[in-house]
């Protein structure tokens, strides 16, 4: 199987690049600057520069061909405004999903974000609550698309503790927080099982083996 990933050199993308590289499936990330491919290289991905919030949806696409999948683990980060949340979050998000039809790949993961499709809190951030909105609409956006097999991973508050290996992953599991190395472990998995194609899945830590809550999902 090959990938390819957006926002490659991201927190949870490099971890993912190493499960995948690891157990033998061909990986590689988008990065916005050529001085990140180094930390793709040694992760065991294929660096691919191409800036999502300035390229165009064939560039996007020549950069997918031949993939099986894509994930979309982009995002503007710490630091950025509220209108990089709308060209990152929400449109490159769009701009993949249209690059990956035009390659035809239809499998598509997205990671989200616990409680997106709700109205932010009065009195939230507004730079946060500009992310909500845009990984919601991003959300909505995918699942009102046809030709895609997507997912939507909906992990809770991030956390660089060690893996444990065990989660609550269900349509709805409430808040909580799950470590980066159990999401990267559950997209890896995820691509490994088409039957989760159409689902809207929460994340968090809880106690159940990574590999019989994808089981229970049917």
């Amino acid at each position: 199987m090959r990938t390819v990933i957006a926002g490659g050199h991201g927190k949870i993308a490099q971890r993912l690049e190493k499960l995948l590289s690891g157990r033998g499936d061909q990986v590689a990330g988008l990065i916005r600057r050529r001085e990140q491919a180094d930390a793709l290289l040694a992760a065991g991905a294929e660096p691919l520069v191409c800036d999502l919030e300035s390229a165009g949806e064939e560039e996007v696409a020549r950069h997918l061909a031949g993939a099986d999948a894509v994930v979309f683990a982009a995002g503007a980060g710490p630091g950025s405004g509220a209108a990089r949340k709308e060209t990152v979050d929400r449109a490159a998000a769009a701009l993949l999903a249209d690059a990956a039809l035009r390659a035809g790949v239809r499998r598509y993961l997205m990671v989200s974000a616990i409680g997106v499709d709700e109205e932010p809190p009065a009195g939230t951030d507004p730079v946060f609550a500009a992310y909500l909105r845009a990984k919601g609409a991003a959300d909505a956006d995918l699942r009102a698309r046809s030709g895609l097999d997507w997912t939507v991973l909906r992990p809770g508050r991030l956390t660089d503790d060690p893996g444990t290996g065990r989660v609550w992953l269900a349509p709805r599991t409430g808040y909580g927080t799950v470590t980066r190395d159990d999401v990267a472990a559950v997209l890896a998995a995820l691509l490994e099982r088409p039957s989760t194609a159409g689902l809207t899945l929460d994340l968090v830590n809880g106690e159940t083996p990574i590999p019989q809550a994808l089981v229970e999902l049917g």
